[in-house]
């Protein structure tokens, strides 16, 4: 997540998040707010038409305040999904690395006599003359 300090322009520009990739929609609210909700569209719904990602919101009987709120979320829900992936990313590396990592010599000579045990004990198998 970005840091407190962060306002949202400063948000939304790391981000890359353009005005022109937005696309508002509102619709009328339900809920309380009586005769206001009802008569008055103050829900928004926000997607971000690159990622398809929607946020919709009916916090308050403000379609203004809506459309701020629904911004703001739509900035936590891209910074939470770039986190996430970066995550992932570093994840990956560091399985890539694991796996090629070579096995330390003790770690290789105790995987070997494991294996001549169970060789030998597989020889001990054979049939019973008699």
């Amino acid at each position: 997540m970005a840091a407190p300090s962060a306002t949202l322009p400063e948000r939304m520009a790391r981000l890359g998040l353009r005005e022109a990739d937005l696309r508002y929609v509102c619709t009328r609210s339900s809920g309380p707010g009586g005769q206001h909700v009802n008569k008055v569209s103050t829900a928004v719904e926000l997607t971000h038409a690159p990622s398809g990602t929607v946020v919709h919101c009916s916090d308050s009987r403000s379609q203004h305040t809506n459309r701020a709120l629904a911004l703001l979320r739509l900035v936590e829900k891209l910074e939470a999904a770039r986190a996430a992936a970066a995550q992932e990313r570093k994840a990956a590396a560091s399985k890539r690395r694991r796996q090629r990592a070579k096995r330390s010599y003790g770690t290789k000579q105790e995987m070997l006599r494991d294996k001549r045990h169970r060789g030998e004990t597989k020889k001990l198998r054979g049939r019973v003359s008699g």
